[in-house]
């Protein structure tokens, strides 16, 4: 007989995750147009009135190169000041139960985020990230992967002395748009490499929507095996074949606890083009339609794990009403097929029953609720043929 119940077929499955949003960083990232520093504010804001704890506010790296970003320390201001204190205060939520998160590729920008920090306005925690495969890694950073690992070993020991705390990603786990699929054991080594130079935390990162279900499983049981605390890995997954729920379901009977996600499931590569004019951006895009690219919808992602049963800390229908209005802010449909559809309602659409049913069954000398014919047996019988052929 099966064993109907999900957690005793995977018993790492947990039923509490962490869900972080990457919306204003990862998301805008893409966007071509400049979005105003007023609407990263908001959004950053009302995700976290949703329930959102983890969230990555801005990049800190060179302007010139993702312009988007160049009200970084604007934004950042906004969410230590008074006003975002006060605004939390009235909604029960401590300020300091908040991890407010920076992108720091290279160590210019730690420098930047530690500036910042000595400042008042910094953030609490710093990602800087590798690759499995070295071409994708030159082309976002510019170094060899040995050179990386040196100046990130350096930008963490800074980081430690001020009291910032460092998450290292790991990409192109499943594969890269540069040179194809990598050895899954080289991104467990990686990761290892991440905590001896002292690293808080590791991204386990789909850059590209590579990963496929058993893979996703088959690497996180690997890293679970290795590094069984689930406190210190975070999955998360670009969206180009539409198989990313199908790549969390497998995260999360691995054990995965932590999760990040977009809005709409925007962002991508970093812009090249932004409002009239090329960008630097992180060079020439790597994919063919952009409309198929993206990262795991924060929308659809709550929705699968609140009916899931999982704990999650969010107001999901907070989060479907921010995903409408981000269709407005963008000008576009986005990618949430549960901003469309809403969440299963158990109690169904009423409104829609075709008018007659009961006067048909009364006539027709039914009861109330029969869905057999009189004369049935109670318990179906199904012919043995079928059942062994």
């Amino acid at each position: 007989m099966a064993e109907y119940d999900l957690w005793k077929v995977f018993p790492r499955m947990p039923k509490k995750v962490v869900i972080g949003d990457i919306t204003v960083r990862d998301g805008f990232q893409h966007e071509e147009k400049f979005i105003s520093t007023e609407a990263k504010i908001y959004y950053a804001e009302q995700i976290i009135f949703a329930g959102c704890r983890h969230i990555e506010l801005t990049n800190l790296g060179n302007p010139y190169i993702m312009p988007q970003f160049r009200d970084a320390e604007e934004v950042l201001a906004y969410f230590r000041g008074e006003r975002f204190k006060k605004r939390c205060a009235k909604r029960g939520i401590n300020p300091d139960d908040i991890t407010f998160t920076c992108v720091t590729i290279r160590e210019k920008a730690v420098d930047r985020a530690i500036e910042l920090h000595q400042r008042g306005i910094g953030p609490d925690r710093l990602i800087m990230m590798v690759s499995t495969d070295e071409q994708h890694h030159y082309a976002n950073s510019g170094t060899t992967l040995p050179e990386y690992w040196k100046e990130a070993e350096r930008c963490i020991k800074k980081c430690s002395d001020v009291g910032i705390k460092m998450c290292g990603t790991v990409s192109t786990i499943w594969g890269s748009p540069i040179s194809g699929a990598t050895e899954l054991k080289e991104a467990v080594e990686f990761t290892k490499r991440w905590f001896e130079i002292g690293a808080h935390d590791v991204e386990h990162a789909d850059h590209d929507g590579s990963a496929s279900p058993p893979d996703v499983y088959r690497y996180f049981s690997m890293i679970l095996d290795e590094i069984p605390n689930p406190d210190v890995h975070i999955a998360h997954f670009h969206e180009t074949k539409r198989i990313g729920s199908a790549s969390v379901l497998a995260a999360l009977q691995a054990g995965i606890t932590h999760f990040e996600g977009t809005l709409g499931g925007i962002g991508g590569q970093p812009a090249n083009f932004l409002d009239d004019r090329p960008v630097p951006g992180t060079g020439e895009y790597y994919y063919k339609d952009e409309r198929y690219v993206g990262l795991i919808c924060l929308e659809d992602l709550l929705v699968m794990v609140d009916e899931m049963g999982i704990e999650h800390g969010y107001d999901v229908d907070k989060v479907l009403w921010l995903g409408k209005m981000m269709e407005k802010t963008l000008k576009r449909r986005l990618r949430s097929e549960a901003v469309v559809n809403g969440r299963t309602e158990k109690q169904g659409h009423p409104e829609f029953a075709r008018p007659g049913l009961a006067e048909r069954k009364k006539k027709l000398g039914e009861k109330d609720g029969q869905k057999i014919p009189d004369g049935w047996a109670k318990e179906p019988k199904v012919p043995e043929s079928i059942i062994s052929p």
